[in-house]
């Protein structure tokens, strides 16, 4: 008996000597986020490996829109997600009495305009039809991008939520449709160019950088970023994979996979 406790004792010294915080048989922790795939999905992927070496598993949950991942975060569904930008967030949580909290900007995905069937911004012509986001946010965003290029003048008090009603000037008398996002790289064929978020124009097989007619530059503010439920904040697991997706080797993997369709945004 006096053998066996020696014994304990002695695998006892020595799992505390190798794992002084004595959670040797800790179980793993699993970590749901929420994500569309392209690029989001894709880091994700990139970042198991490495916030597993932290005892974290990550449990990737796509989505294809943007609504139903802020939904299943408010209900419980997902314990974070990643594919929005805080303008986004910021209008969804007054549009549906929400409180989530976005922090840890991740990337920047260059908004463009796309065409089929004009070369440059400068072709357009009287009565050509452009398509736009829906949400409020994005809409605004691609309307600013036409005012920069001249094609159109908004009102200037309005801009970040700007809808084709807020158009002071429109020169080329241009039409425009709105679409819900994940919509628009299907529509392209039937209107002269379409507004496309990058992750959307990705999985449509376009480089952003090469097939846009117009884009945003890398000082665009809409960055991407994680979104949590208030009570999550502190969450040491999220925490730590925050940590993670903001490391050097998360940046190298963006920029080499990307080419600079997405840029990382720390």
């Amino acid at each position: 008996m006096k053998k066996y406790s020696i014994i304990v004792l002695t695998l006892f010294f020595v799992l505390t000597i190798f794992n002084p915080a004595g959670d040797i048989f800790a179980e793993e922790i699993t970590i749901k986020v929420g994500a569309t795939p392209v690029p989001h999905a894709e880091i994700l992927e990139f970042d198991k490996p490495l916030i597993a070496e932290e005892g974290i598993k990550l449990d990737i949950i796509e989505f294809t829109d943007y609504v139903t991942p802020n939904l299943a975060l408010n209900d419980g569904s997902i314990d974070l997600n990643y594919f929005q930008h805080q303008p986004y967030l910021d209008q969804f949580n007054e549009d549906h009495g929400f409180d989530l909290l976005g922090f840890n900007k991740i990337h920047i995905e260059p908004y463009g305009l796309y065409s089929n069937k004009i070369e440059n911004i400068g072709k357009l012509k009287e009565g050509d039809i452009i398509a736009l986001p829906n949400d409020p946010t994005n809409e605004g965003r691609a309307l600013m991008l036409l005012a920069e290029e001249g094609v159109i003048e908004l009102n200037p008090e309005i801009e970040l939520k700007a809808t084709p009603l807020d158009i002071l000037k429109n020169p080329k008398k241009l039409k425009f449709v709105e679409l819900e996002a994940a919509q628009l790289p299907r529509i392209l064929p039937d209107v002269t160019a379409a507004f496309i978020n990058t992750n959307y124009a990705l999985e449509a097989g376009f480089n952003p950088l090469k097939d846009s007619i117009i884009i945003e530059g890398g000082s665009s503010p809409y960055a991407n970023l994680l979104t949590v439920k208030p009570e999550n904040i502190d969450n040491p697991a999220i925490k730590k994979l925050a940590k993670v997706l903001r490391s050097e080797e998360v940046k190298k993997f963006i920029l080499d996979k990307y080419e600079g369709a997405v840029v990382p945004a720390f």
